[in-house]
């Protein structure tokens, strides 16, 4: 019996032909759920083929998994998290952006010289994302080409879709964390570059100066030939902070605004290079212009703004004018990995703005949250958090009868509440591309049903 048990996991792993069965749910659209109770969501090579509420005579022969009762919603994404900092979060959340970086940031990010040191982290990072409900994620390592590739090695075993940055800075940083040169920065990161992409499937590489403080123009210039040469994505940090904007003006007097500051040197959007900005909380006019007109992504952390004092971006004012928003963890900065916490804190910040900044500004909906979570962030990867045909295939199975009630819930209650406990330990399964990748959870449910 416990060989037949281990013998299903294997195949269940590895197919991607499935029909899951249970109680589905995903954003229609920004403001509207859609949902079917004991629908059939299939899979089909690995791509969402139709939800349905029965299963169609054309995949009679797929393999059904019975999630009676259980919540399938699409995995969610993380467009924002820094992996060596996941293990101090939670600590310096009293401090603003500029002290919190040199009191812990730097001085963790450091250790990283150390492989052993690194692997023991990173193990920790990915094995708490692969638990999440996060199914694909942008994510900062540091400068330390070994350490990166060992968190690039883990991230592909474990079945999660992610773009991983080697951090560039060569400027107002500790000794110990700054390369020696643009040059030398230049030919580590090419190095990097095409290590990642012979090495990895699911794992991509993507252009990360740190910020605009920590890079000089020409490390700026040669991350441009990168960029174009790889034809890769970029990801770093925008408008976070009134000391840093200042600190940007200052090193930068030539342009108008923090953005073109990235704009200048060709690296702040456009169809050519597709560029998340995290923050954003203080962009407003020429800067949100630009943001708006070369495509960029905002990835939205509202817990390490309010963390870090940093202030509440204007996510309503963004979806208005059709700006780009997604949701990041923003780890440490945010002391939490769920972007089911995101989520919640997300619709708290807003109303707070509407509130105490903008009455004009409705605060976000929680299916408005939602949607950003996976419809928002996930476009960044393609066709991606919807069940609709064509999307991949990526959900989470979640068994909300852990969260007590005493009367019954409609599944977009059941759904809030779930948002809201932000509890990881509900989820039970997760497909990506089709495949599942929480296996000791799979091993149990497979085990029982034998």
């Amino acid at each position: 019996m416990k060989n037949h048990g281990t013998l299903v996991i294997l195949i269940h792993m590895n197919k991607q032909n499935v029909i899951i069965h249970g109680d589905i749910c995903y954003s229609k659209t920004q403001k509207e759920l859609a949902v079917l109770e004991n629908g059939y969501l299939i899979c089909e090579n690995g791509k969402v083929a139709q939800a349905c509420p029965q299963i169609p005579e054309l995949y009679k022969s797929f393999p059904i998994e019975d999630y009676t009762g259980k919540l399938i919603i699409p995995g969610l994404i993380d467009l924002h998290t820094h992996a060596p900092q996941y293990a101090f979060r939670g600590l310096g959340m009293d401090m603003q952006l500029l002290d919190w970086l040199n009191s812990y940031t730097f001085p963790e990010e450091s250790e990283y010289i150390n492989l052993d040191y690194a692997d023991k982290a990173y193990s920790l990072f990915v094995d708490a994302l692969k638990q999440s409900a996060t199914t694909r994620a942008l994510i900062f390592a540091t400068l330390h080409t070994p350490a990166t590739l060992r968190l690039m090695e883990k991230l592909e075993s474990s079945g999660l879709v992610t773009m991983v940055g080697k951090v560039s800075m060569d400027r107002n940083c500790p000794d110990n964390l700054r390369q020696e040169s643009a040059d030398a920065a230049y030919k580590a990161t090419k190095s990097w570059i095409e290590t990642s992409l012979k090495s990895f499937k699911n794992t991509k590489p993507i252009i990360t100066p740190r910020f605009i403080p920590t890079c000089s123009d020409e490390l700026m210039q040669k991350l441009k030939l990168l960029q174009e040469s790889y034809s890769l994505a970029v990801q770093s940090h925008l408008s976070e902070n009134h000391g840093e904007i200042a600190w940007v003006k200052e090193l930068c007097p030539n342009v108008s605004t923090y953005a073109h500051a990235y704009e200048q040197f060709g690296l702040f959007g456009t169809d050519n290079v597709p560029t998340v900005m995290a923050h954003c909380v203080w962009s407003e006019g020429e800067e949100e212009q630009l943001i708006l007109d070369n495509k960029v992504y905002v990835a939205h952390c509202p817990g390490s703004n309010t963390h870090l004092s940093s202030g509440i971006a204007p996510i309503r004012r963004f979806l208005d004018r059709g700006i780009k928003v997604g949701l990041g963890s923003d780890i440490a900065g945010g002391s939490h990995l769920s972007i089911f916490k995101a989520i919640s804190d997300s619709v708290e910040v807003s109303k707070m703005y509407w509130r105490l900044v903008a009455q004009n500004s409705p605060p976000l909906s929680l299916n408005e949250a939602f949607y950003l979570a996976t419809v928002g962030g996930g476009s960044f990867f393609g066709k991606v958090g919807k069940f609709e045909p064509g999307y991949e295939f990526d959900a989470v199975i979640i068994d909300d009868s852990k969260i007590p009630t005493t009367n019954p819930l409609t599944i977009e209650e059941r759904l809030a509440r779930t948002i809201y406990y932000s509890d990881d330990s509900l989820i039970i399964q997760k497909y990506v591309n089709g495949k599942e990748i929480i296996s000791g959870k799979t091993l149990e449910r497979s085990m029982s049903s034998c």
